[in-house]
């Protein structure tokens, strides 16, 4: 991905991982040694901002994030950007901001899955996915990944997905929810379930994501997954978030805030469906998509960084 782009009137900076960080061979490291090699890169963000925000206002402390709030973040900024915005706060009312440490869209998507299964206690959906992870095991032990390198990860993430559904000794409540999502040790195992779910799509599908990585990064596939998919820190483009949806069946929304020109007709806001796909097909782009298909889980990408959108009740939707 290329680096940070600095946005005008833009206050908050949104980091990237150490560049010192390096890399090895991921499918013999133990999980273990993973955690320790990202810790330290960890810690000094730790103590900045919460891996997940607040979306609504409670009693004690919780700060409500309106989508007013990216108005007052630009106002010194860019004008197309402020009416990118007030289109934006005709079919979105809230943002939820997550950590600017190179994990973001990983991040953003785990909070946002859960508690879309935690709202609608889609039992249905949870066997889907289970059955999808499965799979996912299969793929990595087909690929030569020991076990032990991936299993500590995808049994934190199953037992978040049992948690969120209600009726059992462990169910857990939103409030639950979000504290987890900021517990370090939390965050950052789900996270990397994420990236293995990622890397074993890309490496099983190797002819059709040659050409994209071919573009971002004139490496090989394996060099690809090694150096920019599995290591904690490393952001997330298109190549990312296609094989994650495609892994997982889980279709996903990203609404990109840029100073991207506009036609005629005005302001628009860009964005792009991407929908999960059997086989090698490319997924379907926006304007293919089936009125069936409606992604449950909305991002905000400005240039660096991913946060979660909440759309309104009722009012337009693109």
């Amino acid at each position: 991905m290329q680096p940070e782009e600095k946005l005008a009137g833009e206050e908050v900076e949104y980091q990237t991982c150490d560049p010192g960080f390096t890399t090895t061979d991921w499918a013999t490291f133990r999980d273990d040694d993973i955690m320790q090699q990202h810790n330290a890169i960890q810690a000094e963000e730790a103590v900045k901002k919460p891996y997940v925000s607040d979306k609504e206002r409670n009693i004690i402390f919780l700060m409500q994030e309106p989508l007013s709030v990216l108005s007052e973040e630009y106002q010194s900024g860019s004008p197309i950007l402020l009416e990118k915005i007030q289109v934006l706060s005709e079919s979105y009312a809230a943002i939820r901001r997550t950590r600017g440490d190179g994990n973001c869209f990983f991040r953003s998507f785990m909070f946002s899955y859960l508690e879309h299964i935690l709202e609608s206690q889609d039992k249905a959906e949870v066997d889907r996915i289970t059955a999808n992870i499965e799979q996912c095991k299969k793929t990595l032990q087909s690929l030569g990944y020991a076990d032990f390198t991936f299993e500590d990860f995808f049994a934190l993430f199953l037992e978040q997905l049992e948690n969120v559904l209600q009726g059992n000794e462990s169910s857990i409540s939103h409030e639950d929810l979000v504290q987890r999502s900021r517990d370090q040790s939390v965050s950052d195992y789900v996270v990397m379930f994420f990236r293995f779910v990622t890397s074993g799509e890309i490496r099983r599908r190797s002819e059709f994501f040659e050409p994209f990585i071919l573009g971002l990064s004139n490496t090989t596939v394996e060099q690809f997954c090694k150096t920019s998919v599995e290591p904690m820190g490393e952001e997330s483009d298109h190549v990312h978030i296609i094989a994650l949806s495609d892994a997982l069946g889980v279709p996903i929304r990203v609404m990109y805030l840029d100073r991207s020109s506009c036609d005629a007709e005005g302001v628009s806001v860009n964005h792009h469906d991407f929908i999960p796909t059997v086989g090698d097909v490319q997924n379907t782009t926006s304007k293919g998509v089936s009125d069936f298909v409606k992604p449950f889980i909305t991002l905000l990408y400005r240039p660096g960084h991913y946060d979660i959108l909440y759309p309104k009740q009722s009012g337009k939707q693109y």
